[in-house]
């Protein structure tokens, strides 16, 4: 992906340097300004090495179009969406290439609700963006740009307000956290101390000096999985750079991932309160097996972390996410959130005997199997011929039921599979999951061979 941007409805992001320069950031951020209603912007980033440069283009961009930039420094995204709601701002830009390497970076944008762009606000700033209309202000209406005291603590405050913290205080855990040199070690080493933790913060420093590659993967947690029995900690945390996903380790230094993340944060969300659970057709059938259980009502939605919050916010959810990590609790915020999800997790081990470890929750949990693959598509391929090859898989699968609102998910009682095309590369993303590994295996290879077939040479 070297000497590529990527510039969508979600954002910009691409390699420093080769693809992604400060004057490109300069202009999305004034392109993006120029659609937004009166009021200050939310400015923030996370640990990247070029940080300070992006921060320096963007804030000349906002406030050369005349807004007020509230400067944030290395913080969580979902700490962005809480200070844009809590501040009434007109927005806010997280810079951030999220999991990707070191060398990439990108912008971010929020709606004055705290959460990300939707489809048609993004179509807007991109179009703007493209066609270079900004909305530069003349030498005495240019904005100012101020530092924000503690923009964490809003945020942190409304973390605690969810969980019982005396609870949790009372078991004394320790706690391993990698922070992966990001945004989140900064409140994640607060959260555990509120919360009466011994903590180990791994990363703790928003540098950018990477220990592993910072996507929270099994392969890239390796040695961190190691690390968390050696110390004793009843649970390790490991958050991408932004903050805003999630991976745990178990006591035993097993790694749980993340879709068990959002798995165990609902378990003990749904202790608390009832009601409706909002997941995207990609997420494991865990937590939605969980809601049913305890009579709550499910609704899918297309991936996307703005079409999960629509569908929180239209259902009135009591929780809802993405399984990649992303916990989104409505009473914190509207954004996924690394915090709400260890809360929730520590609230949760709190809630039953001492002598009942994280291994235990997990292996209550309704267990399914889960295959994620990619498969090639011809380049160029339009909505009509993507369309026609979904037609074609489908066909192969009589009986499913068939969702067609992002690419093709087809689903049984107690399996199902989903074909996307991806938004950036001409591959389709094949997930299938079943009640073991020989059938989700089974439906992502046969979803693949129909989808080679359908594609032709």
């Amino acid at each position: 992906m070297k000497g590529t941007r990527i510039a969508s409805v979600s954002g910009i992001r691409g390699w420093v340097g080769d693809g992604l320069d400060p004057a490109a950031a300069l202009e999305f951020a004034a392109a993006y300004a120029a659609g937004r209603a009166p009021g200050p912007i939310v400015l923030s980033h996370d640990g990247r090495r070029t940080a300070a440069t992006f921060e320096a283009a963007v804030a000349a961009g906002l406030a050369g179009s005349g807004r007020e930039v509230l400067k944030a420094g290395a913080t969580a995204t979902p700490t962005v969406g809480v200070l844009v709601r809590e501040l009434k701002a007109a927005g806010g830009v997280q810079i951030s290439a999220s999991h990707n390497p070191p060398e990439y970076n990108g912008l971010k944008f929020f709606q004055p609700a705290g959460m990300v762009l939707g489809p048609e606000e993004g179509r807007a700033a991109l179009d703007r963006f493209t066609r270079k209309e900004f909305a530069w202000a003349p030498f005495d209406g240019l904005g100012r740009v101020r530092t924000l005291d503690d923009p964490d603590a809003i945020h942190l405050e409304r973390v605690l307000a969810v969980v019982d913290a005396e609870a949790i205080r009372a078991r004394r855990f320790t706690v391993a956290l990698d922070a992966c040199h990001g945004a989140g070690g900064r409140m994640g080493r607060e959260l555990l101390r509120r919360l009466g933790c011994r903590a180990i913060v791994l990363g703790g420093e928003p540098d950018g000096m990477y220990d592993h590659p910072p996507e929270p993967t099994e392969k890239n947690l390796d040695e961190f999985a190691r690390i968390v029995p050696a110390v004793g900690a009843a649970v390790g945390f490991a958050q991408d750079p932004d903050a805003d996903r999630l991976a745990l380790v178990d006591e035993n230094g097993r790694y749980i991932g993340e879709e068990l993340t959002l798995a165990l944060a609902a378990l003990r969300r749904l202790e608390q309160k009832t009601g409706p659970v909002v997941l995207n057709l990609s997420t494991s059938m865990t937590t939605e097996a969980l809601a049913r259980d305890r009579g709550c009502p499910v609704v899918r939605t297309p991936v996307g972390e703005i079409h999960v919050v629509n569908g929180i916010l239209a259902e009135e959810a009591v929780i809802g996410g993405e399984g990649n990590g992303g916990v989104i609790d409505p009473r914190v915020g509207l954004v996924r959130d690394s915090f709400v999800g260890m809360a929730l997790v520590l609230d949760l081990l709190a809630s039953g005997p001492a002598s009942k470890p994280l291994s235990a929750w997990v292996t209550g949990l309704p267990r399914f199997a889960m295959v994620k693959e990619q498969r090639p598509l011809p380049p160029g391929l339009g909505a009509g011929g993507a369309s026609a090859l979904w037609d074609r898989v489908a066909a192969g699968f009589p009986g499913a039921a068939a969702d067609r609102r992002d690419g093709l998910r087809l689903s049984w009682d107690d399996r199902w599979v989903h074909v996307r095309g991806s938004n950036t590369e001409p591959i389709a993303r094949v997930i299938a999951e079943g009640p073991d590994a020989e059938v989700a295996r089974g439906l992502a290879d046969e979803a693949g061979r129909l989808l080679a077939e359908a594609a032709g040479p």
